[in-house]
């Protein structure tokens, strides 16, 4: 379990954290705070460093500025509240191809957990790593099966090797995965370490479509971490209004492009 690759991605994500709050580390210094070897360290600072987050010197690495994107938080009250409209629309819209009987993934995104919203009359089991479901309200006919796992505290998402055990016993009919950025270049990306690797299983245990729901302020836009290169999906739903030219590179690489008008009244029924 130890050298697991949820393992190393939660090491990595714990490196991340130290190199955001501290600016720059020596690598003595991190191995002690994380516990683990210099060698361990200085492995992990060479993937970043691929990955144009870091620049290395003799014995430590400083965190490049501007290169660790984190979660949408919008702070402008307009802007939250089109992204709030565009996930209903795209999450209704999404619940409308879920049938009777089918057995669903469902990852921790906000814009997958709104699919309860719209879920009504059909017996459906959805799959998540969303601790966020656990009491929210959702149709008696909807069974919900929580992944376990360790919780990343930030998004409230289930991550680790419990959690992808679980998956690797389910096979889906279709799976939702909300993403941190999708483009063509740079594939199913999002901005938490951990939980790449349950997006991805999610998508290999999925026997049926893989759809991604995006606003439109994802689509073309890059994180820093790779879920998943664009031909693992089939299908991206969105709002209207997103990048023309992203759109198109997406359908030229046979990605199926759903686009949703949106208006201020698309709220889910309450019950």
């Amino acid at each position: 379990m130890k050298n697991s690759k949820s393992a190393v991605f939660r090491r990595q994500q714990e490196l991340l954290s130290l190199l955001k709050k501290e600016k720059s580390i020596d690598v003595d210094t991190a191995a002690q705070k994380l516990n683990v070897s210099p060698t361990t360290v200085r492995r992990d600072l060479t993937v970043f460093e691929k990955q144009h987050l870091v620049e290395r010197f003799h014995g430590g690495a400083r965190l490049l500025e501007g290169t660790l994107k984190e979660e949408d938080l919008p702070t402008m009250k307009g802007k939250a509240q089109i992204d709030y409209e565009q996930k209903q629309a795209i999450a209704r819209y999404a619940a409308g191809l879920i049938e009777d009987g089918d057995t669903i993934f469902m990852n921790s995104s906000s814009t997958t957990l709104m699919l309860l919203d719209y879920l009504h009359g059909k017996r459906v089991i959805i799959v998540t790593n969303n601790s966020n479901a656990i009491g929210y309200p959702h149709d008696p006919l909807v069974s919900i099966i929580l992944t376990g796992g360790e919780i990343y505290q930030r998004r409230q998402s289930l991550v680790g090797e419990f959690a992808l055990h679980t998956l690797t016993k389910i096979n889906a009919d279709k799976c939702f995965i909300g993403v941190g950025g999708i483009s063509v270049r740079g594939g199913i990306t999002t901005s938490v370490l951990p939980e790449t690797a349950i997006n991805e299983m999610m998508m290999r245990r999925c026997q049926g479509a893989c759809y991604v729901l995006a606003a439109t302020s994802k689509v073309g836009r890059e994180h820093n971490f790779l879920s998943a290169p664009i031909d693992n999906i089939s299908t991206l739903i969105t709002c209207t209004g997103a990048d023309e030219q992203e759109i198109q590179n997406l359908r030229d690489h046979q990605v199926k492009v759903i686009e949703i008008p949106y208006t201020v009244t698309d709220t889910p029924s309450k019950r």
